[in-house]
C-alpha cells in the first residue's frame, strides 16, 4: 500500500470523494469489472492511444480528469513511471497513475482506476511502492470524464515526473539518466491517430493501433497482403501485429532513415485502402486466406 504522511483530520472534500468512490464500488461489485474484458478501454477516449502507451510507447503522458463525483480532478496517464510505480502524488500536487506497471489483472482498466482512487487521497510527495491488485471495483471508464479528450505528448524521458523547475536529488537523476538511455525513440505521427515511428537501432518501424474489430482488421489487412498492397508504400512493408487489449498493432519496417514526418502523406492514402478492404464482405478467397494465416502465424499476443 501507500506510504502515507500522518494528517490532522479528515478535509470534507476527501470525505466525499470517498463516500463516492464507496457507492460506486458498491454499485460495482456485482462483477462488472472482472475476468475476460478484451477491450479493457472501450469507452475511453483514444482507446487506440491507451493500448499504445500501455503496450509499445515508452515514454509518454496524456492528461485525463476525474468525474465530478471524483472531485474533477486532473490526472497525468504516463505509460511508465521509473520505479514501476503504479501511481504517485507529486510534490506540487499533481496526480499521475502508469499503464506499464510490475503486475496487471485481466483487466488493465479497473486496475488503473484502482491505483488512481488510492493515490487521490494522499498528500503531495506520496508513490504507490507497493499495489496489490484489487478486485471487483470502478473501472477508468467508471472514474474518468469520458468527454474530456485524451492528447498524447511523447518524450524522450522520463522527466516529466519532476515538478517544473526542481532539481532531482543526484540518486533521482541518475535512475532517470538510466532509464531515457534505454528508451526506444519514439514519435507520434502528426494528423493519424494512435501511429507511432521509432527508431530500434539502425531501423525504423511504424506501430498503428487500430479501433476495428480484430477479426474483421485482419481480414482486411490479409486482402491487402494477396496483392501485395499491404506495404504502406513500396519501401515500406508490413511484418505482422500486435495484439492486446482487444486491438490489432499492425508493424511495418520502414525504408532505412525514415523520419515520423515523412509519413503524414504516406498514411493518409493507405489509410483509405485499408477501409476499403474492410468494407469487402465477401468470403476470403484462397489467396487471402493463405495470406492471413501467415500474419496470424507471425502476430505477437501482449498482455
Amino acid at each position: 500500500m501507500a506510504k502515507r504522511k500522518k494528517s490532522d483530520g479528515v478535509n470534507e472534500k476527501v470525505a466525499a470523494r470517498r463516500a463516492a468512490r464507496k457507492a460506486a464500488q458498491a454499485a460495482n461489485a456485482a462483477g462488472a469489472a472482472g475476468e475476460g474484458v478484451r477491450r479493457t478501454f472501450a469507452g475511453l477516449p483514444g482507446e487506440a492511444d491507451w493500448v499504445a502507451m500501455r503496450e509499445v510507447v515508452p515514454a509518454a503522458t496524456a492528461t485525463a480528469r476525474t468525474t465530478s463525483a471524483h472531485g474533477s480532478r486532473d490526472v497525468v496517464v504516463a505509460s511508465l513511471i521509473p520505479g514501476m510505480l503504479p501511481a504517485m502524488h507529486r510534490t506540487d500536487g499533481v496526480i499521475m497513475v502508469a499503464l506499464q506497471t510490475a503486475s496487471t489483472s485481466a483487466d488493465p482498466s479497473r486496475d488503473v482506476a484502482a491505483a488512481l482512487l488510492e493515490i487521490l487521497d494522499t498528500e503531495p510527495g506520496t508513490s504507490l511502492d507497493h499495489f496489490e491488485l484489487p478486485g471487483p471495483g470502478p473501472r477508468l471508464q467508471d472514474v474518468l470524464d469520458t468527454e474530456f479528450p485524451f492528447e498524447v505528448t511523447v518524450h524522450a524521458g522520463f522527466d516529466f515526473v519532476v515538478p517544473d523547475g526542481v532539481e532531482p536529488e543526484p540518486e533521482l537523476a541518475a535512475a532517470l539518466e538510466e532509464f531515457a538511455q534505454l528508451t526506444v525513440p519514439t514519435v507520434k505521427v502528426p494528423g493519424v491517430e494512435a501511429a507511432y515511428w521509432c527508431r530500434m537501432g539502425a531501423r525504423e518501424f511504424l506501430r498503428w493501433s487500430r479501433t476495428e474489430d480484430e477479426e474483421l482488421l485482419l481480414d482486411a489487412l490479409a486482402r491487402l497482403h494477396a496483392k501485395r498492397e499491404s506495404g504502406l508504400d513500396e519501401d515500406a512493408r508490413f511484418i505482422g501485429a500486435f495484439r492486446s487489449s482487444g486491438l490489432v498493432v499492425p508493424v511495418w519496417e520502414l525504408a532505412r532513415g525514415t523520419e515520423a514526418e515523412e509519413l503524414d502523406d504516406v498514411l493518409g492514402p493507405y489509410q483509405e485502402r485499408l477501409l476499403a478492404a474492410l468494407a469487402v464482405d465477401e468470403p476470403l478467397t484462397a489467396d487471402e486466406r493463405r495470406a492471413r494465416a501467415g500474419i496470424v502465424s507471425r502476430q505477437v499476443t501482449l498482455r
